[in-house]
């Protein structure tokens, strides 16, 4: 059979915000000249059920669909279940973090066929290969499949693909102008990823499942070459780095950024604080000139001991963190701290000691952006998965659960559908958040403006201070006036 591939990208955002499907022009690239194939954008389609029908009817016979957990699984899933249902030979292949994650999940729907676990640029088209000529996929590396009598199996992950060795993305596959957008770092912003992996290994982040510890990346050379093509042909003036951690290597960063001086475009991108700790000075200064506007970076918990129970400890702690803080100011880059909070065992705890260590960040800096989490475990060995299990925690085997509302939230690291985190310390964590985020509106949103901001702060000011959060339902009002929005749920 000669495969005929859409290549999917469910609906990511409620929003339908655009961000540019890297995923389907990295799996794009690689069957270029080799096996026919189309991209369908779900957060740029308004029926992609119907647009996938169509293609269907027209000839495609695979499909192959990135699924992120959240709002991609809960559109991903129905619309495969109604293919299936109606195209009942139609070849239909999962990839990404969800379905590498949790593969068995995936096999147990009948609607999945194949699942490619970690980097699918050399399995699928492999697969697209073995289809094709009519062999036996099942024992291929970095594949999930069912074998005979229903049994599913994985094999090994394909190893880490080394992006240097890597075909361009096809950019003339999809119009780029319509993902080119305005955002806090400059009025036509759009975004690349650099590199793969993380050569740290975190127990509760699913990028350490992934790339089992290895990081590899293209040049500064080649990231510099590109922007300078976004320059040229979309006359983009910030990019946003997607990297899992952009700053490993001190002399790339250095390199890429003396590079792009002369392009006078602004970035961001995420590193770590322990690394970044590392940095020169004059690194520091040759970021800052080029463009850096903001760094993400996991603060994670003002805990040691939670950090070595994360698997973060070694070189990083909370006094690193607060130095970090202070550097960035200094060089006129906003350091952008997430926090997973609500650990166990102490949950009560664990929350009371961020909220004070939050306060100490927004004493240093107070141009410091705080995103806050709740722990979602991932299946990964570690002390952190072995104390959510010790309170009777268990990942859903079918995608119907992880399709439903409870889990669609746990997903997005907001919820208390876990059992340590109770419904009281839920509103405890959300009526700070509603605090210092009054009396510090985000600068990564365009609005609200300057009006609006001054009354935020000063309805917050007065909570934030007396440490008095309960109840703002005063704030609660004027942010939906003000249609205030915060970055961990929409981005910048």
């Amino acid at each position: 059979m000669k495969p005929s591939v859409i290549l999917y990208n469910p609906m990511s955002s409620p929003s339908r915000k655009k961000i540019l499907p890297m995923s389907l022009l990295a799996l794009g690239a690689v069957l270029e000249g080799r096996h026919e194939y189309s991209i369908l954008d779900g957060n740029d389609t308004p029926n992609p059920l119907g647009a996938i029908r169509e293609r269907v009817r027209q000839g495609a016979n695979v499909i192959a669909v990135t699924v992120m957990p959240g709002p991609q699984l809960a559109q991903a899933w129905p619309v495969c279940r109604e293919l299936k249902r109606e195209f009942p030979g139609l070849i239909i292949v999962w990839g990404g973090y969800f379905p590498t994650l949790h593969a068995s999940a995936c096999l147990n729907s009948p609607e999945i066929d194949y699942v490619v676990q970690g980097h699918g640029e050399a399995v699928f088209p492999e697969l697209m290969d073995l289809i094709a000529s009519g062999g036996d996929p099942a024992g291929l590396q970095g594949l999930a499949c069912r074998r005979e009598k229903g049994a599913a199996c994985a094999n090994p992950p394909a190893p880490l693909p080394d992006p240097r060795l890597l075909p361009a993305f096809p950019y003339d596959r999809i119009d780029i102008s319509r993902y080119v957008r305005s955002t806090f770092l400059g009025s036509r912003t759009l975004p690349h990823h650099s590199s793969y992996g993380c050569p740290f290994a975190c127990n509760f982040c699913a990028v350490a499942a992934v790339s089992q510890a290895r990081w590899l990346a293209q040049t500064a050379e080649q990231v510099a070459g590109i922007a300078g093509y976004y320059r040229k042909r979309w006359q983009v003036n910030a990019i946003e780095f997607h990297d899992n951690n952009f700053f490993v290597q001190e002399g790339r960063v250095a390199e890429f950024a003396d590079r792009i001086l002369r392009f006078g475009m602004a970035w961001w991108g995420e590193g770590r604080v322990d690394t970044l700790s590392g940095f020169s000075e004059s690194t520091w200064r040759l970021m800052a000139q080029s463009g850096l506007k903001m760094v993400f970076m996991g603060a994670e918990t003002s805990s040691l001991q939670t950090l070595h129970l994360m698997g973060k400890g070694g070189t990083l702690a909370p006094e690193s963190t607060l130095e970090i803080c202070a550097r960035a100011r200094r060089h006129g880059i906003v350091p952008e701290f997430s926090f997973v909070i609500g650990n166990p065992p102490d949950p009560d705890a664990d929350v009371e000691a961020a909220f004070q260590f939050i306060r100490r960040l927004k004493k240093i800096n107070p141009a410091c952006e705080i995103i806050l989490y709740t722990y979602a475990p991932v299946p990964l060995e570690g002390g952190m998965l072995r104390a959510a299990s010790a309170y009777g925690f268990a990942f859903p085997d079918t995608l119907e659960e992880w399709a439903s509302p409870r889990w669609r939230e746990f997903a997005a690291r907001r919820s208390a559908g876990v059992p340590w985190f109770s419904e009281r310390l839920k509103r405890r964590v959300r009526n700070f958040e509603r605090v210092l985020n009054a009396c510090y509106p985000t600068s990564t949103r365009p609005g609200p403006g300057a009006v609006a901001r001054a009354l935020l702060r000063g309805a917050g000011f007065w909570r934030y201070y007396s440490g008095i959060h309960a109840f703002p339902l005063e704030l609660r009002v004027l942010q939906r006036c003000f249609h205030y929005r915060r970055p961990e749920t929409t981005g910048f």
